[in-house]
């Protein structure tokens, strides 16, 4: 039989593409006829199925390494506003705990009434609160 028609019985029978079968022994292969004759000489490792391909990770592992280094990450990257790239809840509470850190080094005797104006967004940041500490 052809090589090319072996082929494409041998996929059949092996259930897998043509581009995965590989004719090791020509000669010995050339000799089948019947789709058991394939069996056999996969067997007898004539006749080889290659493993299946898959999806390359390669490119997304470089892509990943120049994001972590701060590449990549431009205007005209973004998909969303500002909002919706970061939470407005989580930037009013990584605000808060960082002044009411830096509240709780300075101890002023007015602590609790300042608390509060942190809490109801009074300070835009941590600088703005110690310039209010200071005037105090």
């Amino acid at each position: 039989m052809e090589l090319n028609k072996l082929r494409a019985l041998a996929a059949k029978t092996l259930k897998v593409g043509q581009s995965r079968i590989r004719i090791a022994n020509a000669e010995k292969a050339s000799e089948a006829i019947t789709r058991d004759d394939v069996r056999t000489l996969h067997k007898e490792g004539a006749i080889k199925v290659l493993p299946p391909k898959g999806t390359s990770r390669g490119r997304a592992r470089v892509l990943a390494a120049k994001k972590k280094a701060g590449r990549k990450t431009g205007a005209g990257k973004r998909k969303g506003t500002k909002k919706t790239r970061e939470k407005k809840k989580a930037k009013w509470m990584t605000q808060v705990r960082a002044q009411r850190r830096a509240l709780r080094k300075k101890k002023p005797l007015n602590y609790r009434t300042i608390y509060k104006m942190i809490k109801g967004g009074y300070f835009k940041s941590v600088k703005h609160l110690e310039s209010f500490i200071a005037k105090e």
